[in-house]
């Protein structure tokens, strides 16, 4: 992608018609810009395909009603105007899929949305998927909050500046991402993407305990891995265990399974679990 200045080619579906480029969508009185009311997903398109879009479309209205807004866009809708928007850039493009919704005003005490106030638009542009170099992680000082503290069972833009901290700071100690663990201590995910590891031919990743969202990404790596009759368990992680895992590798839309080559000193070689994963994924996306 782009610098910030300079975005990549972009369309976004804003107010019944597509606008080329990175067009205005906010006041300084809209509610989402001070007191955060806004929900996105992140669906892909690459070499021809769109995997799990659907679902993508189906958690953004749901994200929505997590955060009081109105989900007012049918997933038939977001669909067709997805595969509408791919057509505006060429033959096989390789873009990140963002649906959107927000509030623009508040109700009677100002600090929640007012549902009636719900806007949204799709934005679409070209982001190339990314190189398959290595990862290197540590373990965050910064924790996850839970579901009686945040809405972490909603895609929502108010929980992403506390990953990003997190973030910032691994990287201010050498380091491109980093575990971040829950209230308990226990690790919940990376800063943004979830996490696998294996060990003595077992997968494992964390249980999905209500302070991280059970990504789509995540959810179908572990069926496919099943169905491929690799034995996943869910389960209560220490940083140690990953310290003494076989593999590790990260899971999400954007890159989709990615391997980690490196946590804390320890060098770790892209196994043959996280290809297997990675395969499986390949396979069902062209599928």
């Amino acid at each position: 992608m782009g610098h910030a200045d300079t975005p990549s080619r972009t369309w976004t579906f804003y107010n019944g018609d597509w606008h080329d480029g990175n067009v205005a969508l906010f006041g300084p009185r809209t509610h989402a810009v001070w007191l955060g009311s806004s929900v996105f997903d992140g669906g892909r398109a690459f070499e021809g395909v769109t995997p799990d879009v659907d679902r993508h479309c189906a958690r953004i209205n749901d994200s929505a009603a997590k955060l009081g807004l109105k989900a007012v866009v049918p997933q038939e809708t977001w669909l067709g105007l997805i595969q509408d928007g791919i057509k505006r850039f060429g033959p096989r493009p390789e873009l990140y899929i963002r649906p959107m919704y927000w509030a623009e005003s508040g109700g009677p005490l100002s600090v929640p949305a007012d549902p009636e106030s719900t806007r949204w638009c799709l934005t679409m542009y070209e982001a190339p998927m990314p190189a398959l170099g290595g990862t290197s992680i540590t373990l965050s000082p910064f924790r996850r909050p839970s579901i009686d503290t945040m809405p972490v069972d909603a895609k929502a833009g108010c929980l992403y500046p506390n990953n990003a901290r997190a973030m910032v700071e691994a990287g201010r100690r050498g380091f491109d991402n980093c575990l971040l663990c829950d209230l308990l201590g226990n690790v919940a995910e990376l800063a943004n993407a979830n996490v696998f590891m294996a060990r003595d031919g077992i997968v494992y990743t964390p249980i999905a305990n209500g302070t991280f969202l059970d990504g789509i990404t995540r959810q179908r790596v572990i069926r496919l891995l099943r169905h491929a009759a690799v034995e996943v368990r869910d389960a209560v992680l220490g940083y140690d265990d990953f310290l003494e895992a076989d593999e590790i590798w990260s899971c999400g839309n954007y890159a989709k399974v990615s391997p980690i080559t490196r946590i804390g000193t320890r060098l770790l070689p892209p196994g043959p679990l996280y290809r297997k994963a990675r395969e499986l994924y390949w396979e069902f996306a062209h599928s």
